[in-house]
Formats: structure tokens, C-alpha cells, sequence
């Protein structure tokens, strides 16, 4: 059994009901963790507040050394971690390694720009008179993880979180606590001061809800769903509580009549089935230019029909299950309408059958091809290993058709043609655009998205802004008021 973790050490709650945890490969539970609510929640921040003082005025590269040891530590505990990650996941175990070194690697980003965070200076606002813009922290941070990266996408925010002088209280999704914990357990250990990172579990209703409404929490910082997102944001609003949110997606990817086929076709395959096609930034929707749809969409579909199904712990196992019984019922339900649509299936649209697999949330790579363009696998996103295919036109079509999903978070193109390339680039509407590259994404570069895909940027320096405010400074030097010829100054009328 796990417990929440507050203040630097794992406290018991004994008189709380116990969400269980579940391998999505095999449906039997795993672990167990309390059902947090509006005390738990009140416990952790209040420790938050109180830690902050102090953290707040630790030099900023000091912070940077903290922690990057902590993220040391958590880089050596890979091969206990990753296991873990995968039982309460479902993903592979080589992904949950992946995912492990990617967290690491993102606190380490920051710890490199702790040296960075600067102010400014403005000279000569008047006679003897220059301004300072100072950066400060805002203070207690609730961050908000979902399921289908829970260490990356906590790293997305605990790395510029911390660095720049905030503390944090994370809840995990109530189905993926378990590695959370133990990081958290592994950071203080390695030195992060007590109060500094805490972590409540329990529901969104229940724990999430209260680190929104929770008076002392400045900031929200949240991936997930684009409804659950609207209404954190009008919750949120009551205290003018910032916000960052990283929403749901249903990324477009052109392919030309230029491209190369068969790079692009493993940048599909991967880029779609990646963690089971469970990703906000994932391939979701394929435009395919007519005079190479055949030959593109034969090598797809052949990359797809060699991807291993099964238990993440298996050998050689590149799809796992989905995350759990209702994200697999929604991904049926979104590729018959595509069928009835007039989808022609490929592969897939099924779940496995043998080997065990009806133990767990198991369904094949499923790869469609001309489904209605008002389909739900068109309108809607997909969280799952189903890819539809549309043959297009032109340039011209395919921008249309990528452009017009409510969505607008990444977005792909290949093509041989610089200028296509440019100008398709300025015209997509979402926050990333990849160009002859599979998605990977940088934490140098700033992410976010557009529209109904959230708004505000995690990665690049600029998300240290989103984990700051400014304040201006007006500095008057002494003067004697007889070389004023004894005037007073005069107020703004501002």
C-alpha cells in the first residue's frame, strides 16, 4: 500500500477509504492509495506555504543543485520505477524506461536555466530616476497530471515550478499514483527540502477539486482533457488563479507527393501507436496526397501489422493495453462509426484473441482508411491505437481539412519542397509542426496549444514565465530638494 506524501514523509490515512490500483494488462490490482480529499489537500498545501519562505529565498543555482541531485537519484531508481510504471500504466517496460529518462532529463533542462532567471533595467525613466522589473515566484503551484504520462508530464511542470522558487502539490490520476509517490520519496531523500514537492491522491472531483479551489494555490498547471480543462479553468477563475493547460488533440499529418514514403510511414506508425495511442500530441488524422496514397498507405500498413501486442512485461511486447475497461469501450465505439461510416479496415478494429489477452484492456492497431470527414474519428479525439487515412487533392485540401478540427496542438508535414514546407508550417493551426521529423519534442522549444488545446507553454525558457510574475520598481536617487528649487513632484494621473 501507498500514502500520500506531505511534507517530506509518506503519512498514513488509515481512516480513508482505498482506490485500487489495476494492471491494465491482467484487470488484478496492484496497489492501493488513499481517496484524498478537501483535508489531505489543505494538509499538503499548508506545508507547501510553509516551505515556501524558505525555498523562496534559497539562491536560484541552488535550487538548480538540489535539483539535480534529486533528479540523480531518481535516473539510479530507473530499474525499480519502471516496473512500477508499468503495472499501474500498462505500458512496456522499455516505453516506462523511456519515460523514466525523459522525466529526468526534463528536470535537468531546468536545473540548467536556474543561472537564467533574470529581471531587467530601465534607465533614465526621468531626471535621476531608473525602474527595475523584478521576477518573483508566485508560491504554492497545484499541479494536475493525467494517466498516460504521469512522470513526464509531472516533470513538464515540477521542473519550471521549482526552479524558479515555487513549491508544489501534485495529484496524480487516481488510477496511475504509484511511481509519483515513489519519486517524490526518492527527490527528498536525495535533498528536496521538506514541503517543497508534495503529492495527494484521491479523484478529480474529490482531491483535484480541492488544490483548484484551495485559497492559498496561485497556480494550476494541468494536462488533460479539453472538458475537464473548461472546467478546472471556470473553477479556477473564482480566485483569478492562473492557469496552465495542456488539452486534448487531434493532430493532422500531410504527407506529399514529394515525401519520402517510407520515412514517413514509420513517422506515422510511431507517431500513432506510440504508448498504445494514448497521447494528447500524437498522429490522429492522416492526409495522404492521391498519387502516392496507394504505395504510402501498403508500407503503413505493413509497419502496422508487425507491431507486437501484448503485456508490457513481455518480451519484445511495442503495444501494450489501453489504460483501462472505458478507454477501450470509447475506442470501439469511435471506430464502428467510422466503418458504418464507409471505413474501409486495414487492420485491426478488434480486440485479440489467446494468449491471455482477454485478462486485460487489449485492442489491435487499428489503421482506417476513408472514413466520413465528419466522422467521429475526424471531429473527435482518439485516445487509442486507431489511425484514419484520407486521400486529398492538393495542398489546399489537405490545409483545409487538418485546419478544421477544434483541436490545434501538433501537427505534421512531409515534403521535398522547402517552400511547401515554409509556408504549410505558417499556415497550420497548432502550437508544434514537425517537417520531415517524427514527434519528438524538445524541451528546448516552448509547447502549447491553440484553440480547444489549452493554452499557456510548458518546455523552453519560456516556460519560466508562466511560473513567475513581475513587479516594477521605480528608483529615485537622493537628491536635495533645494536643486529642485523646492517643488514637489507631481502624481501620476494614472
Amino acid at each position: 500500500m501507498a500514502e500520500v506524501f506531505i511534507n517530506g514523509e509518506s503519512v498514513e490515512l488509515s481512516r480513508l477509504e482505498r482506490m485500487a490500483i489495476v494492471d491494465p494488462a491482467i484487470g488484478e490490482e496492484v496497489g492501493s492509495v488513499p481517496a484524498g480529499g478537501a483535508g489531505e489537500v489543505d494538509q499538503a498545501v499548508r506545508s507547501a506555504y510553509e516551505a515556501f519562505p524558505a525555498w523562496r529565498d534559497t539562491p536560484a543555482a541552488k535550487r538548480g543543485e538540489i535539483l539535480g541531485g534529486a533528479a540523480h537519484a531518481v535516473l539510479g531508481a530507473v530499474g525499480e520505477l519502471a516496473p512500477l510504471l508499468t503495472s499501474e500504466q500498462g505500458k512496456p517496460l522499455r516505453e516506462a524506461r523511456l519515460e523514466i529518462r525523459r522525466f529526468v532529463h526534463t528536470l535537468e533542462h531546468y536545473v540548467g536555466l536556474a543561472k537564467n532567471i533574470r529581471g531587467g533595467y530601465v534607465p533614465d525613466l526621468d531626471v535621476d530616476t531608473y525602474g527595475l522589473i523584478i521576477r518573483r515566484p508566485l508560491g504554492v503551484i497545484g499541479a494536475i497530471v493525467p494517466w498516460n504520462f504521469p512522470t513526464t508530464l509531472l516533470g513538464n511542470k515540477l521542473g519550471p515550478a521549482l526552479v524558479t522558487g515555487n513549491v508544489v502539490v501534485a495529484k496524480p490520476a487516481d488510477t496511475t499514483p504509484l511511481t509519483t509517490l515513489r519519486i517524490a520519496e526518492i527527490m527528498h531523500e536525495a535533498g528536496l527540502p521538506a514541503g517543497v514537492f508534495n503529492v495527494v491522491t484521491g479523484t478529480g472531483e474529490g482531491a483535484g477539486q480541492a488544490l483548484v479551489e484551495h485559497p492559498l494555490v496561485r497556480k494550476i498547471a494541468f494536462t488533460g482533457s479539453t472538458p475537464t480543462g473548461k472546467k478546472l479553468m471556470a473553477l479556477a477563475a473564482n480566485d483569478l488563479k492562473r492557469t496552465t493547460l495542456e488539452l486534448g488533440g487531434s493532430d493532422p499529418m500531410i504527407v506529399c507527393d514529394d515525401a519520402n514514403l517510407e520515412k514517413a510511414a514509420s513517422a506515422a506508425s510511431v507517431g500513432r501507436f506510440f504508448n498504445c495511442g494514448q497521447a494528447c500530441l500524437a498522429i490522429k488524422r492522416l492526409f495522404v496526397f492521391e498519387s502516392v496514397a496507394d504505395e504510402f498507405i501498403e508500407k503503413l500498413a505493413g509497419k502496422v501489422g508487425r507491431l507486437k501486442l501484448g503485456p508490457g512485461t513481455a518480451e519484445g511486447v511495442m503495444l501494450g493495453p489501453l489504460h483501462s475497461a472505458r478507454q477501450r469501450d470509447l475506442l470501439e465505439e469511435q471506430v464502428r462509426d467510422a466503418v458504418d461510416s464507409g471505413g474501409e479496415v486495414l487492420h485491426g478494429a478488434k480486440r485479440p484473441g489467446g494468449d491471455g489477452l482477454d485478462r486485460g484492456f487489449f485492442y489491435e492497431p487499428t489503421l482506417l482508411v476513408e472514413p466520413a470527414r465528419d466522422s467521429r474519428v475526424a471531429t473527435e479525439e482518439v485516445f487509442g491505437p486507431a489511425l484514419p487515412v484520407w486521400r486529398v487533392r492538393d495542398m489546399e485540401e489537405a490545409l483545409e481539412l487538418a485546419n478544421s478540427s477544434v483541436f490545434g496542438l501538433g501537427s505534421s508535414i512531409w515534403t521535398a519542397d522547402l517552400n511547401r514546407a515554409s509556408d504549410a508550417a505558417h499556415r497550420l493551426e497548432a502550437g508544434y509542426t514537425w517537417i520531415n521529423s517524427p514527434q519528438l519534442v524538445y524541451d528546448e522549444l516552448p509547447f502549447g496549444g491553440l484553440k480547444q488545446s489549452g493554452y499557456g507553454k510548458e518546455h523552453g525558457i519560456e516556460a519560466l514565465d508562466f511560473y513567475t510574475e513581475t513587479k516594477s520598481v521605480v528608483v529615485k536617487k537622493a537628491v536635495a530638494t533645494q536643486e529642485l528649487g523646492g517643488a514637489e513632484p507631481q502624481p501620476s494621473q494614472r
